[in-house]
């Protein structure tokens, strides 16, 4: 409900969904917090949250540095949720999905991890190495707790493959912008719009651009291949990663970052167009 009260206000006003990602407990408790409320303060329609792993497989070596602080902590996975749960207090109507990984489900019990999720007040769960056609060992029970599954549609996916996602993910779609990787390519390859049309055709959920857009111009790019909305990830946890030690510093390049990057996505792209 909250991804469609945000997706229908967006598109009234010709605009694009900002979603920023980060992990939560990185590089700590405290200021995961403080990390979180500047990415909203400055502009962020909703929150795409990780939960540290060992073994980020979809992750470049960014995201990967910033894996390695909360797990060097000691912080859970029910720290990660408990932390979450505190974000949705402040913010009610925010969407919130949680990018996490197979095995992390699969240690908490799928029943015990998407109960927690519900709890928390999480909106999504996108399991980065989950494929759609292993789709069946999470939906049933997702949809169970109330939780959306979100599906990663790559770029060279057949159209069969592009009908299942469109069918199966919920809350919105995640399309790439390119195969591989976070955060290793500065610019961003211009999603196909034929990939994106295919999709439309199969009324998939909102498309959600993600990979390799660190930039302004990446976002006016993904306006222009009509997308919903973009996710950005990596040019904030390297920040985090450059400046965590000095946390005021650390939170103005954040907050300036995502302005631009939400200024940009909230421009009228129907009149740019």
């Amino acid at each position: 409900m909250r991804y469609n009260t945000m997706f229908k206000r967006v598109r009234e006003e010709g605009q694009l969904a900002y979603i920023p990602f980060v992990v939560v407990g990185d590089p700590n408790k405290e200021l995961s917090l403080d990390i979180i409320d500047t990415l909203v303060a400055n502009g962020a329609d909703g929150l795409e949250l990780g939960l540290a792993f060992s073994d980020p497989v979809a992750d470049g070596p960014v995201i990967q540095q910033a894996t390695l602080r909360p797990l060097a902590n000691q912080f859970s996975i029910s720290d990660g949720l408990e932390l979450i749960g505190e974000v949705r207090l402040r913010y009610p109507e925010l969407p919130i999905g949680l990018l996490t990984y197979a095995n992390l489900a699969f240690a908490q019990g799928l029943e015990n991890f998407f109960n927690k999720c519900r709890l928390a007040g999480i909106d999504s769960v996108l399991i980065a190495d989950c494929p759609v056609k292993e789709s069946k060992l999470f939906s049933d029970v997702a949809e169970s707790q109330g939780v959306d599954l979100v599906f990663i549609a790559p770029p060279d996916a057949t159209d069969e493959v592009l009908q299942q996602i469109a069918a199966t993910s919920r809350g919105y779609t995640y399309v790439l912008s390119r195969k591989g990787i976070t955060g290793t390519e500065v610019a961003a390859n211009k999603a196909s719009t034929k990939f994106l049309d295919t999709l439309k055709k199969f009324n998939s959920p909102p498309l959600v651009q993600g990979f390799g857009i660190s930039e302004p111009q990446h976002v006016f790019d993904a306006a222009n291949a009509g997308v919903d909305g973009i996710i950005t990830g990596s040019a904030i946890v390297n920040l985090i990663n450059q400046h965590y030690n000095n946390p005021q510093i650390m939170l103005e390049h954040i907050g300036e970052y995502v302005r631009s990057i939400a200024q940009a996505a909230h421009r009228n792209h129907t009149q740019t167009a």
